[in-house]
């Protein structure tokens, strides 16, 4: 049985969130505390190496990535764009070999009660993660998102794992079959 049909860990391990896109963010969801970051970015792409050297040092378990749609009235440029950063990506989470599982934005977001408002996201990361500071600025509502996809992973995809709460640590997680 490999890691990836049935993944069992202690705990020490985070799970990490993706908002993909050049203004999302990953987030790095541990039992009692979450550490949120923009996507490093470089040329107006994301900086590969730098993400990749990031996700290595955190080794997180499972990543719940956010499935990519086109959004309406939005250009081929940025369409293009924004396709090539969710391609990234995904390939660094595949290159850093750790398992994941795609999730619509709708799916996570009716998980928590949020529609598309970000600020209602970022709200809710503020919420679940009192005086972190990750989310201070009205420009941080990529790494909520990232934080809040996160946590409907350890919540819905990864059985025992206690939701952070701030107090406690985790137990194990298994992966479940990809939403």
């Amino acid at each position: 049985m490999t890691a990836a049909a049935n993944l069992t860990i202690n705990g020490s391990s985070p799970i990490l969130g993706v908002d993909p896109g050049i203004t999302g963010g990953i987030a790095f969801l541990f039992a009692n505390r979450v550490v949120a970051e923009d996507i490093p970015t470089a040329g107006g792409e994301v900086d590969v190496d730098t993400l990749v050297r990031r996700v290595r040092e955190m080794q997180p378990a499972l990543a719940i990535i956010e499935r990519a749609n086109a959004m309406p009235k939005q250009g081929v440029a940025s369409t293009f764009k924004y396709g090539v950063a969710y391609g990234a990506l995904r390939t660094v989470v595949a290159l850093c070999n750790i398992p994941y599982r795609l999730v619509t934005p709708g799916k996570w977001k009716n998980h928590f009660g949020l529609d598309s408002d970000k600020e209602k996201s970022r709200a809710l990361a503020i919420q679940f993660w009192p005086g972190c500071g990750y989310f201070a600025h009205k420009k941080d509502h990529g790494r909520a998102e990232a934080a809040l996809i996160a946590r409907y992973g350890a919540e819905t995809i990864a059985t025992s794992f206690a939701a952070p709460s701030g107090k406690g640590e985790a137990t194990a997680f298994r992966r479940h079959n990809e939403e």
